[in-house]
């Protein structure tokens, strides 16, 4: 999202280059699939966290310019908006105590940018939606000085050809016009990745499909958005509208939106890259100098940044990633289905979990995606994103069921298994899954955190929404960096 692109505007010529470009590439793809030519190791996977930038009263402070320079580390970089910021964390080898040294690692991280932003007026938060950010902060204006921002919302609003409608019923109702992507922006997420090789990779996205309904009902953490309370995890019906390229004439015609779920498990990573180029047209039809017909014929490792770029524009919630790496290529899933926070803790519990469940859910004889429509993974996604840790979910063999039960008794033991197969340490298993467990029995994840202690301060003590939202919102913030699991966090 954030890679820098040069601001320019686009003619017919560069849209038709650039399908020419996109379409010969994904030739080229397909030859290095079958030509085996990728990178073999599985075991590698790395992480991507986005964070939101607060002022001492809690609201967002558009500083992040300030903050990166402050920071001076290659690691953060810039994201959508100007009161956000991204941390990429080198890639590591799953095993032994990988996950208490990255848990280590990311916290060291953020705590030494935390004390630098400060010299820019600036707090860190980890949390999928400020509840502090109102309509006034996400305009033009907000977006990062990157110019890929702009190109993209001119692309998206001439694709759509009128301003975005936002209609979200949850709890409470939003309904609210923009005229630009930048809503967009009060969506961050935790991004979990790992390489595949290209003969595991369609058995390992399908089961990234199949949990994602799962991850959200533990890990929901936006609850609010503009002053509503609306699903717990509102981030997912947001980022789909923010950045929909179809007006209404074009959805009912079946037109498939930017931001997809998806509408079949799979047999090949071809499948997912063939799809993006079928479906859907350019955003940025910008041309590199490469010809990668030519790089391959002389045995090299072609870049492949049309197809990349394009890829970078369908976003898909578990996004199939090519790349290359010390001249090797190699394939990726990221995924992009959890909110950001609510303490480092718990964002690697939850990617425990995840790895764990998806590594045995890809070992059984019959697949799970061979028992369970794509249509119920996809109910059961939008499920958990609205009804959160209090979700009823469908799952082969039990029917639907509350995601609690479905975890204590069925996953969570299968998540256990996984990380042993991966040779993680088993007090890290233990500890990290028994986060799992204690949300699970407590019913309390970040968003329920969120809720409880909101209505708390307005029902209980009487504090006007603004202000119970900003309280609530400090209150958060100061727990987030004891880094205790957030279902231990006192109600206020």
């Amino acid at each position: 999202m954030g890679e820098e692109v040069e601001a320019k505007g686009f003619t017919r010529e560069d849209r038709r280059r650039y399908r020419d470009k996109v379409r010969r590439s994904l030739d080229v793809f397909a030859r290095l699939l079958a030509e085996a030519r990728f990178d073999a190791e599985r075991r590698s996977f790395g992480l991507e966290i986005e964070l939101n930038l607060t002022d001492q009263r809690g609201d967002p402070a558009p500083h992040n310019a300030a903050v990166l320079e402050s920071i001076a580390d290659a690691d953060f970089q810039t994201e959508l908006a100007r009161f956000n910021v991204e941390i990429n964390v080198p890639p590591r080898l799953l095993g032994g105590t990988v996950l208490t040294e990255l848990e280590r690692d990311v916290r060291a991280s953020l705590n030494r940018a935390e004390e630098r932003s400060h010299a820019a007026g600036a707090y860190m938060m980890l949390v999928g939606i400020l509840p502090t950010v109102m309509p006034e902060h996400l305009d033009e204006g907000s977006f990062s000085a990157n110019p890929r921002y702009r190109l993209l919302n001119e692309a998206i609003f001439a694709a759509r050809g009128e301003d975005l409608e936002l209609q979200i019923h949850g709890v409470e109702r939003l309904e609210a016009v923009a005229d630009t992507i930048a809503p967009e922006a009060a969506c961050t997420s935790v991004q979990l990745h790992g390489q595949v090789e290209p003969e595991g990779y369609a058995v390992r996205w399908n089961a990234a499909q199949a949990v994602a309904g799962v991850q959200l009902a533990l890990g929901a953490n936006s609850p609010f958005f503009f002053g509503r309370e609306l699903w717990r995890e509102t981030r997912i019906a947001l980022f789909e509208q923010a950045t929909d390229t179809r007006p209404d004439e074009l959805k009912a015609q079946g037109v498939r939106p930017r931001v997809w779920f998806g509408e079949r498990w799979i047999t090949s990573i071809f499948d997912l890259f063939e799809e993006n180029v079928r479906y859907f047209p350019a955003l940025l039809p910008m041309c590199d100098a490469e010809d990668p017909e030519e790089v391959l014929a002389a045995g090299g490792v072609p870049k492949l940044a049309e197809l990349r770029l394009h890829g970078g524009t369908v976003y898909r919630w578990n996004r199939p990633v090519y790349d290359v790496s010390d001249g090797r290529p190699h394939l990726r899933v990221e995924n992009r289905v959890l909110p950001a926070g609510p303490t480092v803790v718990d964002i690697v519990a939850n990617a425990a979990f995840y790895y764990g469940l998806v590594e045995v859910l890809c070992r059984h004889e019959r697949p799970i995606w061979s028992q369970m429509s794509f249509a119920a993974a996809e109910e059961n996604f939008h499920a958990g994103a609205r009804d959160g840790i209090d979700a009823r979910l469908y799952w082969p063999g039990a029917g639907e069921v509350p995601a609690t039960e479905l975890v204590l008794r069925r996953l969570l033991p299968m998540a256990h298994e996984g990380l042993e197969v991966l040779g993680i340490d088993g007090g890290d298993r233990d500890r990290l899954l028994g986060i799992i467990e204690q949300r699970c029995l407590t019913a309390r994840n970040g968003a329920t955190w969120q809720v409880e202690t909101f209505h708390r301060l307005h029902d209980g003590r009487g504090l006007e929404r603004p202000e119970a939202l900003r309280a609530m919102t400090l209150r958060y913030r100061e727990l987030m960096h004891a880094n205790e699991p957030v279902h231990t966090w006192p109600l206020e």
